[in-house]
């Protein structure tokens, strides 16, 4: 009995390997998505855009998935030819278009970092758990994410406190606040611990600046006084500068 069943196995086995292979629709489209993807991967590396939708932590995950992703479609593209070619179901299609459906997103859409729009309907800053380190603000050059920071906590506010009327120098996008003086903005920027889900928007007023000179969304640079207040912190500009856009638009903790 086993000695037949073992020549049966083998026969079997024969059969298969002899058999013609045909093309899998189901494998083909499986290794079409996964090309897709691996290709919006690569598109993001020499463009840069990564840095739209990652911060600098979590920017290796780029590189790492192109080259997973591309290594996944060329080994479901080797094993897309079998004896029992299995078919491409309705469900099977649908959930792959969902799949793709991001990369066409991303692709269509002009490549822009979050902007006004988005600020007024983040999370602010206050209240994030961000909290610097008093002995930074106490010292060296300020930034945005550090004077939001030292506002979180009573010994950060202390030494901003003692920073008042120094000079600094803060890049940022333009937002207005209505009923704001023509000569006011406040100077935005968003901070990305991962990704753009979990952006929180870093601000400071700005007063001083070129009346009708300023449009909301524009990136400028503003160097002045800083005045740390109860709650937020004023800059009483000396300059406001056009700027681009930077290539890293988003701030990390």
């Amino acid at each position: 009995m086993s000695v037949q069943s073992s020549s049966q196995r083998r026969v079997a086995r024969l059969a298969w390997a002899v058999s013609p292979r045909l093309w899998s629709p189901a494998r083909l489209a499986d290794a079409v998505a996964l090309g897709i993807w691996a290709g919006l991967f690569w598109y993001l590396l020499p463009a840069e855009r990564s840095a739209l939708y990652l911060s600098s932590r979590t920017s290796w995950v780029v590189p790492l998935g192109a080259v997973l992703l591309t290594l996944g479609a060329i080994g479901r593209l080797a094993g897309a030819r079998s004896p029992a070619p299995e078919p491409l179901s309705r469900r099977h299609a649908l959930g792959i278009g969902v799949i793709i459906v991001p990369v066409i997103a991303v692709l269509a859409l002009p490549p822009s970092a979050l902007g006004s729009y988005a600020a007024a309907r983040r999370s602010s800053f206050v209240g994030s758990g961000y909290i610097a380190s008093p002995d930074d603000v106490a010292s060296g050059e300020l930034s945005l994410a550090d004077i939001a920071g030292a506002l979180q906590s009573q010994k950060g506010a202390q030494a901003l406190a003692r920073r008042a009327g120094s000079r600094v120098s803060l890049v940022g996008f333009v937002t207005k606040e209505s009923g704001m003086p023509a000569d006011e903005f406040v100077l935005t920027r968003f901070l990305v611990s991962c990704c753009v889900a979990d952006a929180l928007s870093v601000q400071v007023r700005v007063v001083g600046a070129p009346p009708g000179n300023l449009k909301t969304d524009q990136w400028v640079r503003v160097e002045g006084a800083l005045y740390p207040l109860e709650n937020e912190a004023l800059v009483d500009a000396a300059e406001v500068v056009h700027v681009d856009r930077p290539v890293r638009p988003y701030l990390n903790p």
